[in-house]
């Protein structure tokens, strides 16, 4: 049942992509398969979504972190009724096997600790540092979906080995001299910092698709980037809140441009 609030409220797949993490692509191909389309159309064309459509959406979206394929979710949406039982079912399901997940990762974690104490070599990581990297592929796996990790493996591959390490050279200088502005507190209007963030997007925006799709992967990077600097600054050589401030930094450029 839908509430009073839910019942005029409707989305364009540009909100829903965004919510849900999906590209647009990713929803027009839900369309053309008949798993999710949107009940109601403007007067332009435009898709607009419903409450129940996006009460749908997380049905399809839970039942594929759960492990089926479209064809298997669409059997299970066609076979099953949109109700408090079905999705409690659902959201049971779901809690479970996020349960059972963190359940592996604390094992994981307690036998990387195990064989870490067991390693007594000067050129080995030493525990923060490995534990700062499983945090990493955690945030990682959790802000990107599945079709975005495949996307940006895919571009890491087309560029190749050289190319993927040129870049990352050259993203540390950059990060050296953006540093220097946000200590010096440069003025973000500054052609000399607009200079360094254009190249910054430049470079970031080689592993992104072009379109729609790299759109959401570059978002998505910048709100992980955002959410998480300072998690993420503790891999890097450059210390963690100097890191937070240039991704505020950043985003003061990007706003002002």
């Amino acid at each position: 049942m839908i509430g009073k609030d839910d019942a005029g409220r409707r989305w364009s797949i540009g909100e829903v992509a965004r919510a849900s993490g999906m590209t647009v692509r990713a929803l027009r191909h839900y369309d053309a398969i008949g798993l999710l389309s949107a009940s109601e159309r403007t007067v332009s064309g435009h898709r607009r979504y419903t409450g129940d459509d996006v009460r749908r959406l997380y049905r399809v979206r839970a039942l594929r972190t759960l492990g089926l394929s479209l064809e298997e979710i669409a059997n299970v949406l066609a076979n099953s009724t949109d109700d408090l039982a079905a999705m409690r079912d659902l959201l049971a399901a779901q809690l479970r096997e996020l349960e059972a997940h963190g359940a592996r990762i604390q094992r994981l974690t307690r036998r990387l600790h195990g064989l870490l104490g067991q390693i007594d070599s000067a050129s080995m990581p030493d525990p923060d540092q490995f534990m700062t990297t499983l945090e990493m592929i955690s945030m990682f796996e959790s802000s990107f979906t599945t079709e975005q990790r495949e996307q940006l493996a895919r571009r890491r591959a087309d560029l190749g080995p050289e190319a993927v390490e040129a870049a990352r050279t050259e993203w540390a200088g950059l990060v050296e001299k953006l540093l220097r502005h946000v200590r010096d507190d440069t003025p973000v209007d500054d052609p000399r910092v607009r200079a360094l963030v254009h190249r910054w997007d430049t470079l970031a925006n080689r592993f992104h698709d072009d379109g729609d799709d790299g759109e959401g992967t570059k978002a998505t990077a910048r709100r992980m980037w955002r959410e998480n600097s300072e998690e993420i600054g503790r891999s890097l050589p450059w210390p963690a809140d100097r890191m937070r401030d240039l991704v505020l930094y950043l985003e003061r450029c990007r706003q002002a441009g």
